[in-house]
């Protein structure tokens, strides 16, 4: 059969045409691409393009919102709905399965409740000197690229791994803060995160040491687990987008459900509770404030849709009218430093609009990123003047 080029050239003869050769398609000249000092390249004007340009829809900012506690149950809402993270409440069962004297204070072993199928490892720090009931901090650890301890890197432990000592030291001016706050009488409550310590993802064929963490094991083990773990979190975080719910959603509720255990404990002032926490601890306790009313005090991964209704701002100031501390160093490469700034005077002036400036503070210091000897002070008299 003949082609089509075949028929249009014996065509075009039959009717006397000139035969015209075909001349190659021109090539398009290509656009320059504008350098736009992004990690995602030239993909960032589109994805600029579709952010929230103007507020968002949700800041209490708005000239809508006048109620602080109508507005904090529409955000509130908002917020719950996109975390797709919503196990039902239980009984927290506590099981305390070690006790240990540690001079100022008890520290005992304890698993509960979080969902009906999660049950979490947590130390809880109690003061032995007891007048009436006390106040309460749930301490939240970082992350840190740091996977094969958890709560151990707030509190005191016999023993304690030199690697996790010198992070300690690197990231906490060599405090167990935990420990601290509970020498100055705070009830302190430490579990866990999800991925994390006794949570942390262990895979059918990875060997003993990683799976029982023996105090020989060499920091170039603890390295090798670290960035394995480092590694595999992109992986877990896509399965469980997958599944359809979030990590974060995960990680805030369970924070949510240990004041829930925090408040069975008959030490506890009911009244006052607060967090505190360094880095994605400084972001739960963010979320715990806001998502709880129970919190007295609150100090400071990513929400899906979060950027369309609200700024991180205006998630740490559903806190209000609750005191909220937040620090940050002005050399921490994580954030950038502008934007730092900007968060901090958006949560002023939420603060100013719920009539109460003096509940919120706002710190920089000259610092990379890191809980140093004086931010600690600065946030230990901060807990002792509002908690």
């Amino acid at each position: 059969m003949e082609n089509r080029r075949e028929f249009l050239h014996q065509t075009a003869a039959a009717l006397g045409l000139p035969l015209l050769a075909a001349a190659p398609a021109a090539k398009p000249p290509e656009l320059p691409v504008a350098k736009t000092g992004s990690d995602v390249g030239s993909l960032y004007p589109f994805i600029q393009s579709q952010a929230v340009q103007k507020d968002f829809p949700l800041s209490f900012l708005r000239d809508e919102f006048r109620d602080l506690a109508a507005w904090k149950k529409q955000a509130r809402g908002k917020l719950l709905d996109l975390l797709h993270y919503a196990p039902p409440k239980c009984d927290p069962r506590p099981e305390v399965v070690e006790t240990l004297d540690r001079g100022d204070y008890v520290r005992e072993k304890v698993f509960f409740n979080t969902t009906p199928d999660v049950r979490v490892p947590a130390y809880v720090l109690v003061p032995k000197k007891k007048n009436g009931p006390l106040p309460a901090l749930v301490a939240l650890h970082d992350h840190g690229g740091f996977y094969l301890w958890g709560k151990e890197k707030l509190v005191e432990t016999d023993n304690e791994h030199p690697v996790l000592t010198d992070f300690k030291k690197r990231y906490y001016a060599g405090t167990s803060t935990a420990s601290a706050l509970a020498r100055q009488g705070y009830v302190v409550v430490v579990i866990d995160m999800f991925y994390w310590g006794e949570r942390r993802l262990l895979l059918d064929d990875d060997p003993a040491d990683w799976r029982e963490r023996p105090a020989d094991l060499t920091p170039q083990r603890i390295a090798a687990f670290n960035q394995r773990a480092s590694q595999n979190e992109q992986l877990v975080g896509r399965t469980i987008f997958a599944a359809g719910f979030t990590w974060p959603g995960v990680m805030f509720w369970d924070d949510v459900r240990t004041v829930d255990y925090l408040l069975t404990r008959p030490e506890v002032d009911p009244k006052r509770i607060g967090c505190v926490g360094l880095s994605v601890g400084g972001l739960r306790s963010c979320h715990l404030a806001a998502l709880d009313d129970r919190h007295t005090v609150g100090h400071t991964k990513a929400v899906p849709g979060l950027y369309r209704y609200l700024d991180y701002p205006d998630v740490a100031s559903l806190a209000m009218p609750a005191a909220l501390l937040v620090i940050n160093g002005s050399k921490d490469a994580l954030f950038e430093l502008g934007g730092v700034r900007a968060c901090f005077d958006k949560l002023r002036a939420c603060y100013e609009k719920a009539g109460v400036p003096d509940k919120v503070r706002v710190r920089m210091y000259d610092t990379p990123h890191e809980f140093n000897a004086a931010m600690q002070a600065e946030a230990w008299e901060w807990l002792k003047k509002w908690v």
